[in-house]
């Protein structure tokens, strides 16, 4: 029987040499593969109350809107800055050389809701750790962050572990 890391290629010196890029898109591509990870991915969560789904740019949609929908429940975008229309609050924060801001809408969450968070992949933690800072700030109240790959070597689960986050994650990759 096939597991969701079953269905994830990967792609040696993408983007740059000496990465082992894992990519998501076959599992996506493929419908078994696909609700396999949605199922999965939504298992922890059976009979708690989730009022939002958030998803990170841009896999983070992908997976996040199935979410929701199986939940019955709003899904919110976390963007690049610049672009969400309408009134946003910002967070910067650091990636490997550099720095990105992310935006979400100032509306898109109300204090005391709670918020799922979902993205594909997990390395360093920044991205989530910046969606974290930008729920927080709007009242949520974030009862897990959910992620198909985890890459636990890169210290991202142990950043948001650090935060006081519940992570979880189908599969993980050492060494990358």
């Amino acid at each position: 029987m096939k597991t969701v890391q079953d269905y994830i290629r990967t792609i040696p010196d993408f983007p740059h040499e000496g990465i082992m890029f894992r990519d998501v898109t076959t599992l996506f591509a493929d419908p078994r593969g696909f609700r396999m990870a949605i199922d999965q991915m939504l298992h922890p969560y059976a009979g708690l109350q989730i009022d939002k789904v958030v998803g990170l740019e841009a896999r983070g949609f992908i997976l996040g809107g199935a979410i929701a929908h199986q939940l019955s429940k709003g899904f919110v975008p976390i963007r690049k800055k610049g672009k969400l229309p309408g009134a946003t609050i910002e967070q910067a924060y650091t990636l490997e050389y550099g720095e990105a801001v992310v935006e979400i809408h100032d509306d898109a969450i109300q204090a005391g809701e709670t918020v799922l968070i979902v993205d594909d992949l997990l390395a360093t933690g920044g991205t989530a750790e910046a969606g974290i800072k930008l729920i927080e700030r709007l009242g949520g109240k974030i009862i897990s962050c959910s992620f198909i790959i985890d890459l636990p070597d890169l210290g991202g689960r142990a950043k948001l572990e650090a935060m006081g986050m519940d992570v979880q994650a189908l599969c993980a990759y050492a060494g990358d």
